[in-house]
Formats: structure tokens, sequence, C-alpha cells
């Protein structure tokens, strides 16, 4: 397929897609699995772009591979904390309600269609590596594989390292502050962001991959300022208090540094 086909196709069929999750969620009365749908929409869309790309067989497989890593990981834990509150809807849902009262039902419909665009710009790092038609692996794309393993695996260790600390009783309403919470607020943030920075190197080694800046950058805004870590403090402070003050004091929120003195 042309680029611009394969960008229409995907388009629409993501559109459709998230169409029918919202009368799915309508159904459930639970806005939240826009979260678990989104997640898992970027494994489709990978292997779409692998399999309608002229690029080198080698190349479209690994691209598809390394984004159905990042995506299948985050959907199922995605799914499996929305599934455990349900029929408790996530806060931020619950808060939508209230600001759309009156208007709910074609704003939230506007807001999943708004899912399925923010995945086609998303993908962009997955989509120029599959028009390229060099056979082998250059720089651009061991440096993003090696940084997308590595980030994996650390924000999967930072997400165990946080249940196993909430598994014992005794830290209950305390702050998580060992392992790799110790140097960051947010490690599991930091390392999701280094995902989609290794994302971004990878499309850097085919033409017009630059373009792809835009799902690193998009994405640090996200984690920065709206989704990411201002919700979490802000829960935090809620639930912890001084304690998680005083962890504010000594840790960065993002970046992970050595701890400062309180």
């Amino acid at each position: 397929m042309t680029l611009p086909v394969t960008i229409t196709v995907c388009t629409i069929g993501l559109m459709v897609l998230f169409s029918l999750s919202y009368l799915i969620a309508r159904r459930m009365d639970n806005y939240g699995i826009v979260d678990i749908v989104w997640s898992y929409c970027f494994t489709g869309v990978a292997w779409f772009y692998a399999w309608a790309g002229p690029g080198a067989n080698s190349r479209n497989v690994l691209v598809a591979i390394l984004a159905s890593a990042w995506s299948l990981r985050l959907g199922t834990h995605l799914y499996r904390r929305v599934m455990s509150h349900h029929p408790q809807e996530d806060s931020r849902y619950q808060q939508l309600r209230l600001d759309w009262a009156g208007v709910f039902a074609p704003k939230m419909f506007g807001f999943f269609q708004l899912q399925a665009i923010s995945v086609v710009l998303l993908s962009t790092p997955f989509l120029f590596p599959t028009r390229n038609t060099f056979p082998g692996l250059n720089i651009w794309e061991i440096s993003g594989t090696i940084i997308v393993v590595i980030a994996l695996l650390c924000e999967g260790l930072a997400d165990a390292q946080l249940a196993a600390f909430r598994r014992e009783s005794a830290h209950k309403g305390k702050v998580c502050n060992v392992g790799l919470w110790r140097y960051s607020r947010h490690p599991n943030y930091f390392f999701e962001w280094c995902i989609w920075v290794g994302f971004f190197l990878f499309a850097c080694g085919s033409a017009w991959g630059w373009i792809s800046i835009i799902a690193p950058a998009a994405i640090l805004h996200l984690l920065l300022n709206v989704t990411g870590v201002p919700l979490a403090e802000a829960s935090s402070l809620k639930s912890k208090g001084d304690a998680f003050r005083a962890y504010q004091r000594t840790t960065n929120a993002f970046f992970p540094a050595p701890p400062k003195s309180n």
C-alpha cells in the first residue's frame, strides 16, 4: 500500500474500533475501558504497518515486535487495574461525567474518536521504518532497540518493586522509596517516556522518521502535565499527606537522581 492509503485505512479502522468500544463502555457504564483499548491498539497498528509496508521484512517484524511488547504489557496492566475496580469507574471519567453533564454522551463519543487519532499520530515511529527497503539495521535502529528493551525491563522492575512494597501490611500508608523509587517519584513514567525515545530513535534510521519526534514529545507532555505525574501526585498527597510531602522534598519527580537531604 502507498503511504497515504496505509494511513487512511488505519485511521478509518481505528475510528470504527473506538466507536464500537464506546458502545461497549456505555453498556458497561464504565468508560475507563478506553485506556485498555487504546493500549492494545498499538499492537494491531504496528503489525498492520508491517504487513502493508514495502520495507525489509526483518525490520518490519522487529518494529512490530517492539511495539507489541510495550503495547501488550501496558494493555494487560490496565486491563487488570480497570477490571479489578469495575463497576467503579476511574476517577478521571467520574470527573468528566460531572464536567460534561447534559452533553456527556456526544462529548464522550468525541473523546473516544480523539483516542483513535492519537493512536495514528503516536504510531508514526512504527510507520516510517516499514517503508525502508534497506535490508540491514543501522545504528539508529540498533540504538533504539537497545533503549526500548532496557526501558521496558526497568519499567517492569519499577512496577514490581511498587507492588512488592504494597503487599507488605507494615507499609500501609507509607511511601515507596526503595529500589528505583529512591531516585525518582515516578520511575515507571520516566521509563515509559524512555521507551518512546527508543521508538523515535529507531524511526530516525528511515526517511522522514524524524517526524515521529511528535510521539516522545507528546508522551512527555502527557506524563508531566496532564494524566501522569499531576494526578498521581494529587492522589498520593491525599492518601499519604506529610509522608509524601517529605518524599517530594528529597526525590526528583521524574528524572532519576540521587536523593537530596531533607
